[in-house]
């Protein structure tokens, strides 16, 4: 360990270390339902200071500095891109308070709680609690994905970290400037002010004009379609550097005005540069978590003492609390998101970073704590994720503020089959929701008590009065196949492809027909189409719910049904699998429907080892006899029948 301590790694060798880990931790995260940035912080603290063996001075030099700038200046363009003024509407007054108010009242709230907890000097504790406003998007985001928050508190915490987080480093950089001119006798007051005001003038201009010329030279074909992300990416570095260059920190909120700008834009690209601007923004949080934690100083660390306990308790339980409560007093915000807001307070990479840069600058002008910033940034930042990672979803949930506590199915098409779906799913205590763009095709669904939407899932409308966070499978299940595989293609990157499906096109294997992999989603049920599952409602066939026990199990059923078609699967936990491929069609059957539902051995074999007792399956059988040679009962009583005492199907 020691030779490669002085070694060290190539900076080929440490930046390909830095994705591995950080990509690595998130999709760890995935499969473990764990916060990704507690598991990438944890990452970074062994490579870096546990093990020794990355150290991003030794192994990647200066760059390190300007390469998390950099990181950290498209992150927040990429927040400003989230930033759609629309979706403001329901948490409009709340956000303005929580900037308005909320900023310079969490200012003092800070710089008290470094002053009397942490015992740091006055000047110390102005510039760091300026920095202590911002509550890091790059954290918020994550934690709001796993955390299933509803829509308005979770717009409140998204647009008051984007917001903030330029405003904080703004904040430390007046604060920085006052404590110059208080130090030095060679500038005065009202010329740092003046050029404080000028600089953060200048910004708001760059980046106002920035997000103009893209959206113009978007929207008139002025650049091509291969060339906009580049143009993007680089007028984004462009407006930061400027902007940076007049102001130090003033380019955060130059690149964060400039995403605002593009995002409200109604761009037909917009969906496209946004997407792309996600998946690199995955890739540069985890690169800038990772060397953050690698590059720690622990002797500084360790040099804390009780004082820093105190500090972290009295900002994430008496300053946080006291500013969002003041901030939101007197509001039409409920108390319960009141209370989620003061109790949800992350910080992310722009502290660390930021915190890091001016505890250097203090230290210059001779401000001999400021060398304690970094540390205690640090610490908070971790705290804090650990916190809220592990505490967010738990407090949500006693609230009452979890979109679903069940992630639900959202079922596109107001069929006959999609009415006996919905009440198969509703039967089983699983949130579904049944959209159409006809609302005549909603009056079956809404007969039987369905939750409905009449409008466009696509639409502006349905972004709004939607609670999509709330739902975890998509079915595009209408009698239009080109705009079921619009839905399809179009929320499969924000849904995961694996949770959207969608009924076979008719003609999909003639080679005139056949669409590229990249285009729509699983087909559903084996292949099967809008008209083939209408025939076999209308030949009679039912929906069934299904408990499987230890008595009854998916042997059993299959031997009882042999001919049923097994739709999806619900787990004890409530969790909602669609059938995709597993079912074989094949055969003919009497009545003209040329069906017929059979399951390979193979195939049985792969399900049998995923239905455990407790699992409910919703399935299509087909129509037998009843005790006195009458056929089964039709779609819309039968998939609300109760099931008999042993749990077995009727």
């Amino acid at each position: 360990m020691a030779a490669g301590a002085v070694s060290g790694l190539s900076p080929v060798e440490a930046i390909a270390l830095v994705g591995v880990l950080g990509v690595g931790a998130q999709w760890l995260a995935f499969r473990l339902q764990l916060p990704a940035i507690v598991l990438m912080l944890v990452a970074g603290l062994i490579v870096g200071p546990g093990l020794s063996l990355f150290d991003p001075a030794r192994d990647i030099g200066v760059l390190t500095g300007p390469l998390v700038s950099l990181a950290v200046a498209i992150i927040l363009f990429e927040g400003g891109l989230s930033l759609n003024l629309h979706k403001l509407r329901d948490a409009a007054v709340g956000v303005k308070r929580l900037v308005v108010i909320g900023a310079p009242v969490g200012w003092l709230a800070s710089a008290l709680a470094l002053h009397y907890a942490a015992g740091l000097s006055w000047e110390t504790s102005a510039v760091f609690g300026g920095i202590m406003i911002v509550t890091g998007p790059t954290v918020i985001a994550p934690l709001l994905r796993q955390a299933r928050l509803a829509r308005r508190p979770a717009a409140l915490l998204q647009w008051e970290a984007i917001v903030n987080d330029p405003i904080g480093a703004l904040a430390a950089v007046l604060a920085f400037e006052v404590v110059v001119v208080v130090r030095s006798a060679a500038d005065d007051g009202p010329g740092a002010a003046l050029h404080m005001v000028v600089g953060i003038l200048v910004a708001v201009i760059l980046g106002y004009a920035g997000g103009r010329l893209i959206a113009v030279a978007f929207r008139r074909s002025a650049v091509p379609e291969y060339m906009k992300v580049p143009v993007l990416f680089v007028a984004v570095l462009a407006v930061f550097a400027l902007a940076d260059r007049l102001l130090h920190e003033s380019g955060l909120l130059a690149v964060t005005v400039m995403g605002l700008v593009i995002a409200n834009a109604d761009l037909p690209s917009y969906h496209e540069l946004r997407r792309f601007k996600e998946q690199a923004t995955v890739l540069l949080v985890s690169g800038v978590f990772i060397l953050l934690a690698a590059g720690l100083d622990v002797a500084t660390v360790m040099t804390l003492d009780w004082h820093a306990v105190l500090f972290v308790l009295v900002v994430v339980f008496i300053a946080r609390p006291v500013t969002v409560l003041l901030a939101l007093a007197f509001s039409p915000v409920p108390w319960r998101e009141r209370i989620l807001v003061a109790l949800t307070g992350p910080r992310g990479v722009v502290l660390v970073a930021v915190a890091g840069l001016f505890g250097e600058r203090l230290i210059g002008i001779g401000v001999a704590d400021g060398a304690q910033i970094g540390a205690l940034a640090f610490v908070l930042v971790a705290v804090t994720v650990v916190l809220n990672g592990f505490g967010l979803k738990p407090l949500a949930r006693a609230l009452g503020l979890v979109a679903a506590e069940t992630p639900g199915v959202l079922l596109v098409g107001g069929s006959r089959f999609a009415t006996g779906f919905a009440q198969a799913f509703i039967k089983a205590e699983v949130p579904v929701l049944v959209t159409d763009t006809n609302i005549g095709r909603l009056r079956r669904p809404r007969r039987e008590g369905i939750p409905v939407f009449y409008g466009d899932i696509l639409s502006e409308a349905a972004e709004q009065s939607v609670e999509l966070m709330g739902y975890g499978t998509i079915l595009a299940a209408t009698d239009n196949d080109a705009y079921n595989t619009l839905v399809a293609t179009d929320l499969a990157p924000e849904f995961g492809r694996d949770n959207v499906f969608q009924l076979t096109r008719t003609k999909s294997e003639n080679p005139r027909h056949a669409l590229p992999a990249g285009l729509g989603a699983r087909t559903f049920a084996g292949g099967l189409s809008y008209e083939t599952l209408d025939q076999l409602l209308i030949d009679g066939y039912s929906f069934r719910l299904t408990r499987i026990t230890e008595e009854y199990g998916f042997e059993d059923w299959r031997a009882k049904r042999p001919n049923a078609v097994l739709l999806a699967r619900i787990s004890p936990q409530g969790e909602v699998s669609i059938t995709g491929d597993l079912v074989e069609v094949r055969g003919l059957t009497e009545r003209g429907t040329k069906f017929l539902a059979t399951m390979s051995e193979k195939t049985a074999t792969r399900m049998a080892a995923k239905v455990n007792p407790g699992t409910r399956l919703i399935a299509l059988i087909p129509p037998e006899p009843g005790p006195e040679g009458q056929p089964e009962k039709t779609l819309e009583s039968t998939a609300n029948q109760p099931e008999n005492k042993a749990g077995l199907p009727g």
